[in-house]
């Protein structure tokens, strides 16, 4: 699967894959991708790989979940990438989400691993014209491009371009 020629700026938004129950006294921050999990992380690293996506940022949950979400990804991606990870991820609103991308002037391409509620909301809001309502699977990508790079305070004007998931491996619009 490629994807399409890339605008001024390409976000992908991927929610992390699945993962299992907390075990007794396991705090939810610690909580591990569970066997489908890991397969699920695999099969859309490959895609991403595979796809010609190579963000130059990846923003990651410090949640455990997220973390071996983003390095399957890292491991298939044909060019090296830093992952930059954030508490405020795990804790934060969908207003931190947003201005953590508005702040990122300074790429062209980014991947943001995260959780929901939040990816979810903030699909529809960047991105108006996001495929309908009906959840966002585990390690499911949106991919949304925008005409200008964030410029500090504001990330607008986002146009869906499609979701990518473990159990369809190609672009849906």
């Amino acid at each position: 699967m490629e994807l399409p020629p890339q605008t001024a700026f390409r976000l992908a938004l991927l929610r992390h894959a699945r993962s299992g129950p907390a075990a007794d006294g396991q705090k939810d921050f610690d909580r591990t991708l569970d066997d489908t999990g890991f397969a699920e992380a695999d099969i859309i690293a490959n895609i991403l790989g595979e796809s010609g996506f190579n963000p130059q940022r990846v923003l990651c949950s410090t949640a455990m979940r997220c973390r071996q979400t983003a390095e399957a990804v890292q491991r298939a991606l044909a060019d090296p990438v830093d992952i930059a990870y954030s508490d405020a991820l795990f804790t934060g609103s969908i207003t931190v989400y947003r201005d953590m991308i508005a702040a990122q002037t300074d790429v062209t391409s980014l991947l943001l691993v995260g959780h929901n509620p939040m990816i979810e909301q903030l699909l529809h809001e960047l991105a108006t014209d996001a495929a309908p309502d009906g959840g966002y699977p585990t390690a499911g990508v949106a991919i949304i491009d925008f005409d200008s790079l964030p410029s500090g305070r504001h990330v607008t004007g986002g146009r869906y371009v499609g979701m990518i998931t473990p159990k369809s491996p190609r672009l849906v619009p």
